[in-house]
């Protein structure tokens, strides 16, 4: 992290790993993570965004050789990499479509491989968005239930704020939804408080 001096006041520097595990390139969730991205690009943080479609995650085999034995897992995926990169950052945004009222598989799958590094996962800012065709926002509390477990396991870690985009079925939706700049905020005040 690096001090960075802004209209006299004084902000931390932050490493930013964005989670999007949306199935479309260019997606309504994916559009909203590269909002956010561009709001704390300007406001001077490190970002990079992970989209999960583009890597290979297997699911967890509960074989118990990380978290029982503390060794390599013995899956050669890309997972360990990204563990590796939550582990370091000081923000971490995961990004999903909603289905079914609740996150996508590709997002719990990420979730579970963390199982013997969670616990390294201390003093995180996490930023949850979250993209749906119906336009109940309710209804995507299941969604963000699903996130919030996974930081309530990480200690000392704070969900510091939320992008929900509801009516956003169709590639592109999201560009008329006030949820666009809202992620541009949120990114641009990562830090600030």
């Amino acid at each position: 992290m690096h001090l960075v001096e802004e209209k006299n006041s004084i902000y931390m520097k932050k490493s930013i790993i964005i989670l999007s595990s949306t199935s479309r390139r260019g997606g309504n969730t994916d559009l909203l993570c590269d909002r956010f991205m561009e709001g704390a690009k300007d406001a001077g943080h490190n970002v990079e965004k992970i989209l999960l479609r583009d890597k290979n995650i297997n699911e967890c085999l509960g074989c118990g050789l990380c978290y029982k034995f503390h060794k390599e897992c013995p899956q050669k995926d890309d997972a360990a990499l990204i563990i590796d990169k939550m582990v370091n950052s000081d923000v971490i945004v995961m990004a999903s479509p909603v289905y079914f009222y609740n996150i996508c598989g590709r997002l719990k799958t990420m979730i579970d491989r963390c199982c013997a590094h969670f616990l390294e996962m201390t003093n995180k800012e996490f930023y949850l968005i979250a993209a749906m065709g119906e336009d109940n926002r309710e209804l995507m509390e299941h969604a963000f239930d699903s996130m919030r477990i996974f930081i309530m396991c990480c200690p000392n870690s704070k969900k510091k704020g939320v992008v929900a985009a509801t009516g956003s079925l169709n590639i592109g939706d999201v560009k008329s939804s006030p949820a666009m700049e809202a992620a541009y905020q949120l990114g641009y005040t990562v830090g600030s408080s």
